[in-house]
């Protein structure tokens, strides 16, 4: 088991130092990031068109509309499971492009869907592009970052989630027309917002989608996959372009000195060592974590969690993009503090803190209370969540898997991710109902204290390592 550090490590270039060029990291980095910004819209975007859709369709049974919310993570399990073979058969980048393509063909069906079955349909084609881009997008930024400014540069891609997710509370606020208090479904599904709006929520994702695509055939490939394939001089060249020549030759030395310890294993081989089943199992829990700490739900019915405080259709619409603001800048906030405070303490002040908001959020609906004390308790949470597990979660997922086996461990990490998510999603309106909303949020809260028990004693600190260390470190 590795131990945990505080200061980053030295000896290499690569460890320490970020190289003298940085600029086009950060611009692949961005393009990457891309992937997480329609992962954010698409993922969100269902929770502002939701009375709309559910009233043109006539979605009445909470059968139906947790289906037609959590319909996308079929797709998001396919996606994560068939990223591990993209990304280690036909490489990074090459995944991300059909990923990008994924994302602009899908979210023009979703919004033109003549019939609910088409809507789903649509919806899981789209949930394979989540599914990639979740796995893709940080394994990427991972393999091309120096290992003292990684935490940050893989960050770029919650930011960029955060950001999707703001763009989509935004889009549907200014789409949507005024709903009249105490509307009833005939009345929404007769309305411009019910016949034409939604469908302009999920279409207008094809803009950033071709964006991404395009972006996409500009940057290079995944030095470490090329070199994983005994493409050496590929990838040189990849380092180079990216941060130099003193960047690229201690970065090599690096990799083939990892490469030559893989020399060559299977998934199955790794895995036969306990010290990477446990690296695995440690990757599994934290994504399960990650979404079973209860904080999807809020954005994904939005709505019933803002009509149960008293708010009505269009003053949740504005909250939901309060939410989203107050998302985008806590995750700016880890950005400042994943490299200063590390992995490990960032993700024991996410479990903490949720704990606690949950306790008193459950506590608030027990009691009664309605309005600005649940808003503001919605809003801690989401600050929490923005700059301790959402990233953070990603950014340890990047890096400790080996070298040889890390686009098929994440695709495993993702797979549990999706998996966990589809049970909160498709569950939350079930147990609500069964249980009410006060003791649902206390059940998370539990969730939340367990999740802190298990960082505090499995997970060691990543800050200041290059791949290649963190790897020799569980050898």
């Amino acid at each position: 088991m590795m131990h945990g550090i505080d200061q980053p490590a030295a000896g290499s270039a690569t460890a320490a130092n970020p190289p003298a060029s940085t600029t086009t990291l950060w611009l692949a980095a961005a393009v990457s990031a891309l992937g997480g910004l329609l992962f954010g819209y698409d993922w969100v975007v269902i929770g502002g068109a939701k009375p709309f859709y559910e009233a043109w369709f006539q979605l009445v049974a909470p059968a139906q509309q947790a289906w037609a919310v959590s319909c996308a993570l079929v797709g998001c399990l396919v996606g994560a499971i068939g990223s591990g073979w993209i990304s280690d058969r036909l490489g990074r980048r090459r995944g991300l492009l059909i990923a990008a393509l994924i994302f602009a063909v899908s979210s023009l069906g979703t919004g033109w869907a003549g019939s609910f079955d088409s809507f789903i349909a649509w919806r899981m084609i789209g949930g394979v592009a989540i599914g990639l881009a979740a796995g893709l997008s940080p394994v990427y930024i991972a393999e091309i970052a120096p290992a003292a400014i990684r935490g940050r540069m893989v960050c770029l891609n919650q930011i960029a989630i955060v950001l999707g997710i703001l763009g989509a509370q935004v889009v549907n606020l200014l789409i949507a027309e005024p709903v009249p208090a105490g509307a009833t479904a005939a009345q929404l599904a007769a309305s411009w917002n019910g016949t034409t709006g939604w469908r302009w929520m999920f279409a207008a994702a094809a803009v950033p989608a071709v964006a991404f695509l395009l972006g996409c055939l500009l940057i290079p490939e995944s030095p470490r996959w090329l070199a994983g394939r005994g493409r050496h001089h590929e990838a040189q060249a990849a380092l180079h372009k990216l941060g130099g020549a003193d960047y690229a030759r201690d970065a090599m030395h690096d990799i083939r000195t990892a490469l030559g310890a893989a020399s060559g294993r299977s998934l199955r081989q790794v895995l036969a060592e306990p010290r990477f089943a446990r690296v695995l199992v440690i990757g599994i829990v934290l994504a399960v974590l990650q979404q079973w700490c209860g904080i999807n739900v809020i954005f994904n019915y939005a709505q019933e969690i803002f009509a149960s405080a008293g708010y009505a259709v269009s003053d949740m619409l504005f909250n939901i993009v309060i939410t989203g603001v107050v998302n985008c800048v806590f995750a700016l906030v880890a950005l400042a503090t994943v490299e200063r405070w590390g992995r490990r303490r960032l993700m024991l002040l996410g479990c903490a803190g949720l704990f606690v908001i949950y306790l008193a959020l459950g506590a608030c609906y027990l009691a009664g209370w309605q309005g600005w004390p649940l808003l503001l308790l919605v809003v801690t949470a989401i600050a929490v969540y923005s700059m301790t597990l959402a990233p953070v979660t990603w950014v340890a997922l990047s890096e400790i898997f080996p070298q040889e086996v890390r686009g098929a461990c994440m695709a495993v990490a993702t797979t549990a991710l999706w998996a966990a998510c589809f049970l909160l999603t498709y569950t939350f309106p079930l147990i609500n109902a069964a249980m009410g909303t006060g003791m649902t949020f206390w059940l998370y809260a539990v969730i939340c204290l367990a999740g802190f028990v298990f960082v505090l004693r499995k997970l060691p600190e990543t800050r200041g390592k290059s791949l290649e260390e963190i790897e020799q470190g569980w050898r």
